[in-house]
C-alpha cells in the first residue's frame, strides 16, 4: 500500500512546489489538497491521485476523515502576510489558529509524520509580530502528541510568486549577491528556494525518525541534496 499525503496550504509559493512533488513521487498513492478554491492541475505529472477537497478552515474538523489522517504524512504550508490578512487578528487565525487545528487534528487521527513550514527567526519572546507568531505555531505543536513532528525553518524564500513584493524583491536581490560569502555559521541565511523547502518537507516526513526535529534552512537544503 501506498502513503497518504495531507496538504494545508498548496496554492502558496512553497506549497505548490510540495503538490508537484508529491504527485510525481511514487511512494505517494494519495494527495489529499485542503483548498480554498479548487486548482488547476490537468498539466501535473500523477494528478489522478489528486484529491481536492474545498476547505472552511474555520471548521476543519468536518473536512477530513479521521481514516484519511491514520499513517498519513500532514504537510502545512499554510501563511499570509498582514496585508493580505488585514489585520494581526486575522493573520493569526491563518498562521497560527488554523495550523494548530490541523495539527490537533493529526495528532487524534494518528498521522505518521506532520512537516510545517515556520520561520528563520520564530520566538514567541521577539519584538517582531510575525516571528512572535510562528515561535507561538512552535511552542503549540510541541505540545502535541504527534508522532513525529518536523519544523523547518527556512531563510528568505526565493521563488516566482503569484504577487509582487518589493521588500522581498530587493532581500532577494541582495541575498543572491552576498551568498557566496555566507559560509560556515552563515550558510544557515543563504536564500532557499521553495522547491527546496518542499523536497526537505517530504524527505523529512520520509525519514521514518520520531519525535521533535527542528530544521534551520542550511539544515533543510542538506536533506534536500540527500
Amino acid at each position: 500500500m501506498g502513503m497518504t499525503a495531507i496538504v494545508a496550504g498548496g496554492t502558496g509559493l512553497v506549497g505548490s512546489e510540495l503538490i508537484k512533488l508529491l504527485l510525481e513521487d511514487q511512494a505517494y498513492t494519495k494527495v489529499i489538497a485542503l483548498v480554498r478554491k479548487n486548482m488547476q492541475i490537468s498539466h501535473l505529472r500523477g494528478n489522478e491521485k489528486l484529491v481536492q477537497i474545498v476547505t472552511d478552515f474555520n471548521n476543519l474538523e468536518v473536512v477530513i476523515e479521521q481514516s484519511d489522517m491514520e499513517h498519513a504524512h500532514v504537510f502545512c504550508t499554510l501563511g499570509t502576510t498582514i496585508k493580505k490578512a488585514g489585520s494581526q487578528e486575522q493573520f493569526r487565525k491563518v498562521d497560527l489558529a488554523y495550523p494548530i487545528k490541523l495539527g490537533q487534528l493529526a495528532s487524534k487521527g494518528k498521522a505518521d509524520a506532520f512537516a510545517i513550514v515556520t520561520a528563520m527567526g520564530a520566538n514567541r519572546k521577539s519584538s517582531i509580530f510575525y516571528n512572535q507568531v510562528k515561535g507561538e505555531v512552535e511552542e503549540g505543536f510541541q505540545e502535541l502528541k504527534l508522532r513525529a513532528l518536523y519544523m523547518l525553518r527556512p531563510s528568505l524564500i526565493l521563488g516566482d510568486r503569484d504577487e509582487f513584493r518589493w521588500g522581498e524583491k530587493i532581500g532577494s536581490v541582495v541575498s543572491r549577491a552576498i551568498s557566496p560569502l555566507m559560509i560556515g555559521g552563515l550558510r544557515t541565511y543563504r536564500p532557499i528556494h521553495a522547491k527546496t523547502i518542499a523536497t526537505g518537507l517530504i524527505k523529512s516526513a520520509k525519514s521514518g525518525q520520531i519525535g521533535t526535529h527542528v530544521l534551520l534552512s542550511a539544515q533543510i537544503a542538506e536533506l534536500a541534496s540527500k
